[in-house]
């Protein structure tokens, strides 16, 4: 690893996660080792930390740093961070009550700076979105997914719909629903497990219910109007959008990339058999390069509109969030989803800019806190 003295006018910036028993810490540790190597470069004191060490009343804690070949991870003292990257793993972890009372804590501490304190809840999200008349035109129609009328009521007026875990993650959970009225058993749900779906056929609503109640569980549902996509050799696509606030403490757009959807997916995430395409090359081969260029262009400007909205709305401080939104055959864009702790994203010139960025906001942050 190689590092450069930090820099004591800089802010000391820790990557909060939960202790593990047997590896000291839980979360992605190559993401981690690439924002701790990019912080050393750009002149940051910067370590991973766990709740657990997080001592808000004492001014040295235990922080976690990677050796030279990024193998091992040693525990070290190091000062109280004044800026927190929250990189709490996952929904089950951010449950637990010492951790919503440490970010609480955090939140309320008048010397440090945590930002993007929750996981979005797609329900929330949607709703926020209709608060402002600017991003709701951007909102596939949206309800609970309470009782087989609300299916009904739905399949009046839209021929497919898709059911999503509002708690979901990376595609897990997500069903699609067609209706064919004129064919023996019509109602179609396609059910998606790992990189293969079934699909379960029922002659009538209470049938098709009781199937999807099997498999959702206790879990709670939105459905949504499905939006006929723009395709690539006949297979949809979505672009996924990185925000990040820079270094004036502004949202902008880090980066765009396209993930077209795997040969019998009924989404375009990766893990499901989607592959990442240059979002350019998508659009110009389905309309052209002069609208796809006018395309693209209004996908920056919905995204940040939506990710200004969505701060506004859910009173919290965030700082980066990715974005889903899909294109349709005329050209409109439709949001379908966002992450306040993105994945990382493999195109090299995104993820450069970042780890970058990360550090940009954290600087912004304490400087408006002096």
């Amino acid at each position: 690893m190689n590092s450069r003295i930090p820099d004591p006018s800089k802010p000391v910036i820790a990557i909060l996660t939960t202790s593990d028993r047997l590896q000291q810490f839980r979360g992605n540790r190559s993401n981690f080792r690439d924002i701790i190597r990019t912080g050393r470069e750009m002149g940051y004191l910067v370590y991973v930390i766990t709740v657990r060490d997080l001592k808000l009343n004492e001014q040295i804690v235990t922080g976690y740093v990677p050796s030279a070949s990024g193998k091992l991870w040693y525990a070290i003292p190091v000062p109280l961070p004044q800026v927190i990257y929250n990189r709490i793993p996952n929904r089950e972890e951010e449950e637990k009550t010492q951790v919503v009372h440490k970010i609480a804590e955090c939140l309320e501490h008048p010397e440090i700076s945590l930002y993007n304190p929750s996981f979005f809840n797609k329900w929330n999200l949607f709703e926020w979105l209709k608060e402002s008349k600017a991003t709701s035109r951007h909102v596939p129609k949206t309800r609970r997914l309470r009782s087989a009328a609300t299916l009904t009521a739905m399949l009046k007026n839209h021929e497919s719909l898709y059911l999503k875990p509002e708690k979901g993650k990376a595609g897990k959970g997500i069903m699609r629903l067609r209706y064919r009225p004129d064919t023996l058993l019509p109602y179609r749900l396609q059910i998606q497990s790992g990189k293969r779906n079934t699909t379960y056929k029922a002659a009538s609503v209470e049938r098709l219910w009781a199937r999807i109640g099997r498999e959702k569980g206790t879990a709670r549902y939105i459905v949504q109007q499905a939006i006929v996509l723009a395709g690539h050799h006949g297979r949809p696509f979505d672009l996924r959008v990185l925000l990040q606030k820079n270094g004036r403490g502004a949202w902008a757009v880090t980066g765009i990339g396209a993930r077209l959807a795997g040969a019998r997916s009924i989404t375009t995430h990766v893990p499901r058999g989607g592959s990442i395409e240059d979002p350019s090359s998508m659009l110009e081969g389905t309309f052209g390069p002069e609208q796809a260029e006018a395309i693209l262009k209004n996908v920056s400007t919905t995204a940040l509109l939506v990710a200004r909205q969505i701060e506004r709305a859910s009173s919290s401080m965030l700082g980066e969030m990715s974005m889903d939104l899909g294109v349709d055959e005329e050209g409109g864009v439709w949001f379908f989803e966002a992450n306040s702790r993105p994945m990382k994203f493999d195109e090299p010139a995104i993820r450069k800019l970042s780890l970058e960025r990360i550090f940009q906001y954290g600087n912004h942050l304490s400087r408006q806190s002096k």
